[in-house]
């Protein structure tokens, strides 16, 4: 007789445990200790963005600039995780004064863990490109090592949760329809995460469409549109908010296209943009040119699984950058194509070193 389906299906759940839970333990370890420095020392006086939010999380929504006041999902996870961190806080700590120091505590935690699961979705998306499993572990503990992932993890901030969005999105791009469920998080979790996920949602639809038919993405997204539809107007009419300064306030960044374009040709910006993956972004420039050095027409290249769905991730971070005026911050939203081409280049590190 055939074997019930649960203990068919034994093996298919261990494998997709070792396939997510190994690499996510492994990330919130290395982000712990990377971003702990940052919690606790970082000067909160310079910086009105992690402010925002954690008056947010502690539910003061009136002095909140509107760029901010949207982005509720990280604020009110660290708000609950506070709740019982208060509690314990005083006595592990007494040094600390009570004040916000749980509710930073508490960011570091759900950011941590949240970005964690972005890095997560790097490794597999990497292994579906063709990667090693080595090589893609190692490729994802080297885009963690960047300074923006210590800000992310660290601080009171909301960058973890997009960075998960767009890890979803490509991860579900490379798994194609076993990635369908990635898709719908990603639709769904896109619009209260950051207002600009609108320039992200035209590449979802078309180089996800082969993971999920349109019509599915578009609910999904319709989902995601209602919640935020739906915090827009509690938040305006608890404040007595216009409706339309949210539009206002959106057009206002176009002004900074000019300011970027200057900024990202200057000594100071091509610096900050070398920086975002730090010395790891040589390598990807140098095994391409090493391997142009020593093709054949026979041998297929190692960077031939990325394509289409890598540039076009890439124009969409551009445009971020463009918009955002924060180069290195908004270009560390290339990490899933970046972590993927870095892990490709160490699966095939043997071949460079022949050359």
């Amino acid at each position: 007789m055939p074997s019930p389906a649960p203990s068919a299906s034994l093996p298919d759940r261990k494998h997709r445990a070792r396939r997510w839970l190994l690499p996510w333990l492994l990330a919130v370890a290395a982000l712990a200790n990377l971003a702990y420095p940052m919690y606790v020392h970082f000067d909160f006086s310079h910086s009105p963005d992690t402010r925002s939010y954690l008056s947010m999380a502690a539910g003061r929504f009136d002095s909140i600039r509107v760029t901010h006041r949207y982005r509720v999902l990280v604020p009110a996870a660290a708000a609950v995780v506070a709740a019982p961190v208060a509690q314990l806080y005083g006595r592990v700590w007494p040094q600390r004064p009570a004040g916000q120091w749980p509710l930073r505590f508490a960011f570091y935690l759900v950011n941590c863990l949240v970005l964690a699961a972005a890095g997560a979705c790097w490794y597999n998306a990497a292994r579906q490109a063709g990667a090693a499993p080595e090589a893609a572990i190692l490729a994802m503990l080297a885009v963690l090592t960047s300074r923006w992932a210590e800000y992310a993890a660290g601080l009171p901030l909301t960058d973890s949760l997009y960075l998960l969005v767009f890890g979803l999105g490509y991860y579900a791009v490379r798994r194609g329809p076993r990635g369908s469920w990635a898709l719908l998080l990603a639709l769904v979790l896109g619009p209260l995460s950051k207002e600009s996920f609108l320039f992200l949602v035209p590449w979802l639809l078309w180089f996800g469409r082969r993971t999920l038919a349109w019509p599915r993405q578009l609910l999904a997204l319709a989902g995601g549109v209602g919640a935020l539809v739906a915090v827009h107007y509690a938040i305006d009419t608890h404040l007595g908010a216009p409706a339309t300064q949210s539009v206002s306030n959106a057009l206002e960044h176009f002004t900074n296209i000019l300011y970027s374009l200057q900024r990202a040709v200057s000594p100071k910006g091509l610096g900050e943009l070398l920086s975002i993956f730090g010395l790891f972004t040589l390598l990807v420039p140098v095994a391409f040119w090493l391997e142009k050095r020593q093709r054949t027409s026979e041998s297929a290249t190692f960077y031939a699984s990325l394509g289409w769905a890598e540039g076009g991730l890439l124009v969409v971070v551009a445009i971020h950058m463009l918009l955002s005026g924060d180069l290195g911050r908004m270009g560390y939203l290339a990490a899933p194509a970046f972590c993927s081409a870095l892990a490709l280049v160490f699966t095939h590190w043997r071949r460079f070193a022949r050359t």
